[in-house]
């Protein structure tokens, strides 16, 4: 159930690394993280380091904004 501010944001990070088909150990490895805190991006605990949001789009085959940006209801 969705809830909170930034609870589409935080989805999409679970949402585009399944996309690619990556284990959040695998994530956290490659960025040179916690696994921790891949798991708190896609809970809503909290986002990403700005250093940090060019490679993760880049992992994911999407830019920032498809990440944290706003959705466009055009």
């Amino acid at each position: 159930m969705m809830k909170g501010g930034d609870t589409i944001a935080e989805s999409k990070f679970e949402v585009y690394r399944k996309r690619v088909g990556l284990r959040q150990c695998e994530v956290a490895e490659i960025l040179g993280i916690s696994q921790v805190s891949v798991w708190q991006w896609e809970n809503g605990k909290a986002l990403p380091r700005a250093d940090k949001l060019p490679a993760l789009a880049e992992l994911y085959g999407c830019t920032i904004d498809d990440l944290i940006g706003k959705e466009d209801n055009t």
